[in-house]
C-alpha cells in the first residue's frame, strides 16, 4: 500500500509553513539592524525599565539625581471629540513631573505643532474634575530625532515661553526640548546619541541601554519577544487597512453591514461601531 506524504497548504510557490518560516527569517534580519532610534524597538526596550529611561533623562536634562517611579510605553491619550494621540514613553518622576519621550526618524514627525498638541493633551488628561489649576503637574515633551532638525549643530534645543519684553521666563511648567541625534561629541549626550544609533551592543557606551538591547538581540527570551511584537505590528497595520476598507464602504452608502464583515474581516460590532464613530 502507498503512503502519501502530507503536505501543507500551498500559496503561490510556498506552502504556508514554508511562508512562515520566510516571515520569521526577515524578523531576525530585521532584528538585527534595530536601533534605539526605531520607536518600536525602543518603546520595547524601555518598556517597564525605568532604569533606561532614567539613564536617558539624566543626560538629556542635565540633571543627574533625577528618579524615575513610573514609566509606560505606547500610552494612548484618547481625545473624544477629535484626534488622539500614542506617546512613545511617558515617565513619572519621583517629584510628580510628567515627561514624554517621542523618537523620530523622520524630521516631519517631530514638527513644532506637533510637539505642542502632545504637549497640550498631556495637561489635559492631567487634571481630576474639581482640581485647581495650580495642581497641574510639570511636564516634558522631548524629541529625540536622527537629524538636526533645526539646523544649528547644537546638542540640545530647549524651548520655553517667555515675556517677550524681558525675555524673563513665563515658567508655566510646560517644556518642550528637541534633542539632535545626529550629534557627536565626546560628551555625554554624544556618547548616548551614539548608542541610539547602534545596531550591536558591543559598539554602546552605556551598559545599562547595551544590556537591554543585547537582551532582545543575542537571548532566545527576547527574540521570541520581538518576533511577536512584529507579527503583533502586521497584524495590527493589516487591520487598520482593512478598516480604511469599511469606511469607504460605508461612505459609499451602497452596501450592507454583512457584506462590509465578509470583505473586511472585521466583526459585525467593530463595523456597527466605526458606522457610529463616522456618523458622529
Amino acid at each position: 500500500m502507498k503512503i502519501r506524504k502530507r503536505k501543507g497548504k500551498q500559496v503561490g510557490n510556498l506552502t504556508v509553513t514554508e511562508q512562515i518560516d520566510q516571515k520569521h527569517e526577515e524578523d531576525l534580519q530585521r532584528l538585527k539592524g534595530f536601533r534605539l532610534l526605531d520607536d518600536d524597538f525602543l518603546t520595547k526596550c524601555f518598556e517597564e525599565d525605568t532604569a533606561s529611561i532614567e539613564l536617558v533623562l539624566r543626560i538629556v536634562l542635565e540633571k543627574p539625581d533625577l528618579k524615575v517611579l513610573d514609566v509606560r510605553t505606547q500610552v494612548f491619550v484618547e481625545n473624544l471629540l477629535n484626534r488622539s494621540v500614542r506617546l512613545d514613553i511617558l515617565a513619572t518622576d519621583d517629584t510628580g513631573v510628567k515627561l514624554n519621550v517621542e523618537v523620530q526618524r523622520s524630521d516631519k514627525g517631530a514638527g513644532r505643532k506637533r510637539a505642542r498638541y502632545n504637549s497640550s493633551m498631556m495637561d489635559a488628561n492631567l487634571l481630576k474634575k474639581g482640581e485647581d489649576f495650580d495642581q497641574l503637574p510639570e511636564t516634558w515633551v522631548i524629541f529625540i530625532t536622527e537629524n538636526d532638525v533645526m539646523g544649528k549643530g547644537l546638542p540640545l534645543y530647549p524651548v520655553e515661553r517667555c515675556f517677550l519684553g524681558t525675555g524673563e521666563k513665563f515658567e508655566d511648567g510646560s517644556h518642550i526640548l528637541y534633542v539632535n541625534g545626529a550629534y557627536r561629541e565626546d560628551t555625554p549626550i554624544g556618547k548616548l546619541m551614539h548608542d541610539f544609533s547602534c545596531t550591536d551592543a558591543a559598539d554602546m557606551y552605556y551598559g545599562t541601554l547595551a544590556e537591554r538591547v543585547k537582551f532582545f538581540k543575542e537571548s532566545k527570551e527576547g527574540i521570541e519577544i520581538m518576533c511577536r511584537a512584529m507579527e503583533d505590528m502586521r497584524n495590527q497595520t493589516l487591520k487598520e487597512g482593512m478598516k480604511e476598507v469599511a469606511l469607504r464602504m460605508l461612505a459609499a452608502g451602497k452596501y450592507a453591514l454583512e457584506e462590509i464583515v465578509n470583505i473586511s474581516g472585521l466583526s459585525l460590532e467593530e463595523v456597527k461601531q466605526l458606522k457610529a464613530d463616522r456618523s458622529a
